[in-house]
């Protein structure tokens, strides 16, 4: 078997991927799933840190946030991420795969405060790394903390698993005629206003030179063939 493309990636896991077709909540065949992938990589030797969104979860209680402070439903949704890393690092140990769960926001007795040392000391003794509450701070989104916390870990590319298959010309949705990217550079992503990320985040991965892939996690296999470097997905590059 191939080598893997990557020693140590870190990946972008949005609340909505755990969903299945479920309106909000843990889809507990998704969620095994998803790990079954996860669990497949870690087992090649590659090092995995992961963000996880919230929507999911904080999907179920927008209607009664309408009106809210947006700091405040900024802090809801961290914690949501608290909810579905914990119940992604008890799939993961169903799966037999040690995984770390670490908070940017202080709750000791659920799971550890983020420090850098100790992620990298996790992810260099072969652990998956779970970061869980975004950034720590309100107006910042998990994508923002992807990019933030990849850059932090020296990870080598940030893998934005989604429901489409990669960065369209077009919304693929509305538009029929709307094709795939395999490469992009960033400049053009930009000018071109395909939302990949969002801004913050986008600006982070080009100044820090940390290439981003696009791809459909619900797609089988997708996973292990971005890890293996095939044709899957949508590169953004310098």
């Amino acid at each position: 078997m191939s080598k893997p493309a990557y020693k140590r990636v870190l990946l972008k896991l949005s609340g909505e991927a755990l969903m299945g077709d479920d309106p909000y909540g843990i889809n507990r065949a998704t969620i095994e799933r998803t790990v079954a992938d996860v669990a497949e990589v870690a087992k090649l030797g590659v090092e995995l840190a992961i963000v996880i969104g919230g929507g999911n979860i904080f999907r179920g209680v927008a209607p009664g946030a309408q009106g809210m402070d947006r700091a405040t439903a900024d802090y809801m949704g961290m914690l949501a991420t608290v909810m579905n890393a914990l119940a992604l690092a008890d799939a993961m140990r169903h799966a037999g795969i040690t995984a770390r769960v670490m908070s940017a926001i202080g709750i000791e007795q659920v799971v550890e405060p983020y420090v850098r040392p100790k992620a990298l000391q996790y992810l260099e003794e072969g652990k998956v790394v779970v970061f869980a509450a975004g950034t720590g701070n309100p107006f910042f989104t998990t994508d923002t903390a992807a990019a933030l916390r990849g850059s932090e870990v020296s990870a080598e590319i940030v893998l934005k698993a989604t429901k489409v298959d990669g960065v369209y010309t077009a919304d693929p949705k509305k538009d029929p005629n709307a094709t795939l990217y395999s490469s992009i550079s960033f400049d053009e992503a930009i000018a071109k206003h395909l939302q990949v990320m969002d801004a913050t985040a986008f600006a982070l991965c080009r100044d820090q030179k940390l290439p981003i892939k696009v791809f459909s996690i619900t797609k089988p296999g997708a996973l292990m063939r971005v890890i293996m470097g095939e044709d899957e997905g949508t590169l953004v590059h310098v």
